[in-house]
């Protein structure tokens, strides 16, 4: 984590925005609030972030802000993802490896409740395990397709069985598809979610706000706050204004780097810094001509700058990567100068694949780091000769139903922010990218089940197999911004999984 500045701001972003207005409550950057009330006693926060989710149940509908809402807030998983990215016990207090790392047991803690009072046992993970293999529609649930079986041996003692040994499958249960629900589900999971986290849902208003409550009862530390508000704003200069007049207390995500800047000398607050999943992704149809044809896709990513995109979209904050891999992943390598911008070498990638005269259309999401980055896009395209034109789809519904789930596009533009997600991109055609080579999944899941060393090189080799073939490009790595209160602390800002952690959020 790197504090950037305590009592100023700089703030920069990944893919959202969102903003939240608590009627009634104290919003402001000093020390006391109304009435006198010292910040240590503030029981009370509005936070802002960006996209919205569609709706609550991340089983059945794809984006980061569902999960990125609920993980670890609302819902829990048996180990969780520390801000270093090891793997620690959450809802299961120990577990042991066979000797052929096939067999997991996990022993689970006790007291345990779910925010309907109903206790945590052994079947809620089996239930949730199997349900994650036959009922989830995110293609994110694959990460659990190689469990054989899931076993109750006590109420407090699960067995899980692989298929073959995993050096990426621990790693998994503390993301999304490990999250457990109870067992028996009878309420609708896009309006409402009950978890064992330290939070509950109270509110939902759409296009506006999600409400969380602390949960007195919660098994673990009791969360900071009694109260946390979350609203959704696209527009970032509103959000940096309700900052400015104290409305809100953190911003989680600012996506403007130039507001960002101008932001460093404010007095009360702090920036801090973080690392991040988020590859801002310039996706291409590898089904549809003339994206078919390699040289169209090379040509394409020779013809842009992403050092500069990055400079100007982010004011500089970001990792240029070159590939859909963190520097915190096992298996990262420096990409970034695979397809260095050479705007000659696009021009004769195009003569060669006889699209001199290429017109092509950017369907990107009416989010602030997408609409940026795609105006440049098209400045560097006409360099080349291609003809770009920009069609702005609203965020999630249109862009999900278009580009995401109808294939209906040439090229977007969208941050993926799920950890490690490389093959859930480019592992099969389809996926919204569309991309198709069954090598990359065969090399990938043999090199899972090999010793670590013999799997950190495999993947380096899938990795370099999915970059040459130039499925899309990766303009650059956001980094994890948050603005915030001086006076709030207990602020996670690596974005080791899809979660905006607020288990340790508190005033000072």
């Amino acid at each position: 984590m790197k504090l950037v500045r305590r009592a100023g701001i700089k703030a920069s972003a990944i893919v959202t925005a969102f903003l939240v207005t608590l009627s009634g409550c104290y919003a402001g950057h000093t020390a006391v609030g109304p009435g006198g009330i010292a910040s240590g006693d503030r029981r009370e926060v509005v936070i802002g972030v960006g996209a919205e989710p569609t709706n609550l149940d991340f089983t059945t509908t794809a984006g980061a802000a569902i999960p990125q809402l609920l993980l670890n807030n609302v819902y829990e998983t048996l180990v969780k993802v520390d801000q270093n990215g090891g793997i620690i016990p959450l809802l299961a207090e120990s577990w042991t490896l066979s000797d052929d790392r096939t067999v997991y047991d996990f022993y689970l803690r006790q007291g345990v409740t779910f925010s309907n009072g109903q206790p945590f046992t052994a079947a809620d993970v089996v239930a949730s395990f199997k349900r994650t293999q036959t009922d989830w529609l995110n293609a994110i649930s694959h990460s659990m397709d190689i469990i054989v079986s899931t076993e109750a041996i006590s109420d407090y003692q699960v067995r899980v069985t692989l298929a073959q040994p995993s050096n990426e499958w621990l790693f998994r249960l503390g993301t999304a598809p490990g999250a457990i629900f109870p067992a028996d589900i009878t309420w609708d999971l896009r309006t409402e979610a009950i978890g064992t986290g330290p939070y509950r849902i109270i509110d939902v208003s759409p296009g506006n706000s999600i409400t969380l409550a602390g949960r007195e009862e919660y098994w673990g530390v009791k969360p900071g706050m009694d109260m946390v508000t979350i609203q959704y704003l696209l527009d970032t200069t509103a959000a940096v204004n309700a900052l400015r007049a104290g409305d809100i207390d953190m911003l989680f995500n600012l996506t403007s780097g130039d507001q960002a800047r101008a932001l460093e000398d404010v007095a009360g607050v702090q920036v801090v810094a973080g690392t991040s999943t988020g590859d801002i992704l310039w996706s291409f149809n590898n089904q549809r001509e003339p994206f078919t044809d390699i040289r169209v896709r090379q040509a394409l990513a020779h013809a842009v700058d992403r050092a500069a995109i990055m400079e100007t979209v982010a004011a500089g904050y970001g990792t240029l990567v070159g590939a859909m891999v963190t520097p915190q992943d096992p298996y990262f390598e420096d990409l970034s100068e695979y397809y260095p911008y050479d705007p000659a070498l696009a021009r004769q990638l195009l003569t060669e694949a006889g699209q001199q005269n290429l017109s092509l259309s950017l369907d990107v999401p009416n989010l602030f780091y997408a609409t940026q980055a795609a105006e440049l896009i098209v400045s560097y395209l006409a360099q080349v000769g291609v003809t770009a034109t920009i069609n702005v789809l609203e965020f999630p519904a249109v862009w999900l139903d278009q580009v995401f789930t109808n294939h209906n596009f040439d090229t977007s533009i969208i941050m993926h922010s799920e950890p490690r997600d490389l093959l859930t991109v480019f592992g099969s055609p389809d996926y919204y990218v569309g991309y198709d080579n069954p090598l990359v999944m065969e090399l990938a899941t043999a090199a899972d089940a090999m010793s670590e060393p013999e799997w950190i090189a495999e993947m380096q080799h899938v990795v370099q197999l999915i970059t040459a073939d130039c499925p899309g490009v990766v303009l650059y790595l956001a980094p994890t911004l948050i603005v915030a209160d001086v006076n709030l602390t207990g602020l996670r800002p690596n974005g080791v999984t899809e979660s905006m952690d607020l288990t340790e959020l508190h005033w000072q």
